[in-house]
């Protein structure tokens, strides 16, 4: 995203605006939408929806913000021109010849399918109120698909219901798993785009077998393992190797121009939204849930790139928001980086927080953070390498949000692999106005007291961090501060005398 540029997101009805933020904004910002000259409204976050539009209508949108707050002066951010969408031809899945039952019993793998491959450019399909049991769903280019308040996509937990299995990216490696509950694209890393211009929204709910499907695969997998050429006490835990051919809720390969708006999506097997491949993925006004998942991460840009999400909350069993570009060797050989991600106007109820890495060895780069609340998670803002990782994260940018706390570390587990060529490196990262709580949220949702900034490389690896600034911090509860092994830290106006 560019300063100064204002970005649209339009259904029939309907348009969400959003920009980045200017670097002069003050704590106070506010800003005014103007919907062809008239004021649609005021807000302090960098979106806005406006409602009630005419479908197939040109409409001319601006946004100012206020520079000067005695005087009430306003700066005009930017003014562009949109054109609503077309009306769609609705696809009721309940309805002949598809005859979906939405009763939480009924299997409708079959049925959803069919309306799917029946809908084009010019249709929207239709979830009314009700549960709709399933398996796993493809989804092709061109096409919407709405939920209405009330209305569930539910998978079941039996791993038979998400095969076949399907080329994929799990922790890194490629291999083959199961088929997610909702599926786009068909991921390969030499290829191109093979799935575009993808709308999921609503007021609805996607939902898996979270754990118990979870455990059900990990059970199936583990039959198939030779245990006699294979060492499960290498990796993290005994289930680590037979998990990951785990099922994501949302399965977003080689796929482009695809926005998930309004939706509840809970209990993937693992990963909940996972693009691999992709581009131009935008996620708004989502909540997700994975509380008692392993692994349960919300969202996870994948050796993906210029990818928004803002407007969402999280009570996740895992990471909130993971920024990952492969695994060593296999990440550093693809080399495929993840860049131009903004992450904005999030909120962390429960879970690990925001992370970049570990696997970090296709490279990450131009990630804008700003406007997030992740003081309710355990790790708040981390970046995390291991040794033989290579790869690098680069022009990191955290602004005007808060944490649990900050790291910015060396791990040791998930070090499995062939070292990389070289060594990892995380440099120019920037962090200012932003609060640190000291105190990180454990399983059992209690405050345990901690470091509010941990930067620590590794004794043996000269140069690993380094270019790292943090400018106008607040930190709070009589935290500390780490540093171990990094090169150039600066720090200005650190405010430690906090409550």
């Amino acid at each position: 995203m560019k300063e100064n540029k204002l970005y649209t997101l339009v259904t029939e009805n309907t348009v969400t605006v959003f920009w980045y933020k200017p670097l002069d904004a003050a704590d106070f910002v506010r800003y005014k939408v103007y919907l062809d000259g008239d004021l649609r409204g005021e807000t302090d976050r960098t979106h806005f929806t406006v409602d009630k539009l005419k479908p197939n209508h040109k409409y001319k949108i601006k946004v100012e913000y206020i520079t000067d707050k005695k005087q009430g002066k306003y700066q005009k951010i930017d003014k562009i021109s949109f054109v609503t969408n077309k009306e769609k031809k609705i696809i009721n899945v309940t309805k002949a010849p598809f005859n979906a039952v939405g009763d939480g019993e009924t299997m409708n793998t079959k049925a959803l399918q069919m309306a799917i491959d029946a809908a084009d450019e010019k249709a929207r399909i239709y979830i009314p109120e009700g549960v709709y049991m399933t398996g796993a769903l493809h989804l092709h280019s061109n096409m919407e698909i709405y939920l209405e308040k009330g209305a569930v996509i539910r998978g079941t937990d039996n791993p038979r219901d998400y095969l076949p299995k399907i080329p994929s990216r799990f922790e890194g490696i490629e291999m083959l798993c199961y088929s997610s509950l909702i599926n786009m694209g068909t991921m390969d890393h030499s290829s191109d785009t093979n799935c575009e211009n993808v709308l999921i929204f609503g007021e609805g709910t996607i939902e898996s077998g979270g754990k118990a499907l979870a455990e059900n695969v990990i059970n199936e997998e583990k039959k198939s393992l030779d245990l006699e050429n294979v060492n499960l006490d290498e990796y993290e835990k005994a289930e680590t190797l037979p998990g990951r051919a785990r099922p994501r809720l949302i399965n977003i390969s080689n796929s482009k121009n695809v926005r998930i708006s309004g939706l509840k999506l809970k209990n993937g097997a693992s990963w909940n939204v996972h693009m691999i491949y992709s581009e131009n993925v935008v996620t708004d006004n989502c909540e997700f849930y994975s509380k008692d998942v392993w692994n349960g991460d919300g969202w996870d840009p994948d050796s993906s790139r210029d990818s928004v999400i803002f407007g969402c909350r999280f009570y996740t069993g895992d990471d909130a928001i993971a920024i990952k570009s492969g695994k060593n060797p296999e990440g550093n050989i693809i080399n495929i980086p993840t860049r131009n991600i903004s992450i904005f106007d999030c909120i962390s109820e429960f879970g690990h927080g925001i992370i970049i890495g570990s696997e970090m060895s296709g490279g990450i780069e131009n990630i804008e953070i700003w406007d997030c609340d992740i003081t309710n998670s355990s790790s708040g803002f981390e970046i995390k390498t291991t040794r033989k990782r290579g790869g690098y994260v680069k022009n990191i940018s955290v602004r005007d949000s808060g944490f649990s706390r900050i790291l910015i570390h060396g791990v040791g587990y998930n070090d499995d692999g062939e070292p990389a060529a070289s060594d990892p490196k995380i440099s120019d990262c920037h962090f200012n106005n932003v609060n640190i709580i000291g105190k990180y949220l454990d399983e059992e949702d209690k405050r345990i007291g901690c470091n509010a900034i941990e930067v620590e490389g590794f004794s043996d690896m000269k140069g690993v961090m380094s270019d790292i600034y943090f400018d106008n911090i607040n930190i709070f509860n009589g935290s500390s501060i780490s540093l171990k092994n990094t090169n150039n830290i600066h720090m200005n106006n650190i405010n430690t005398e906090m409550g």
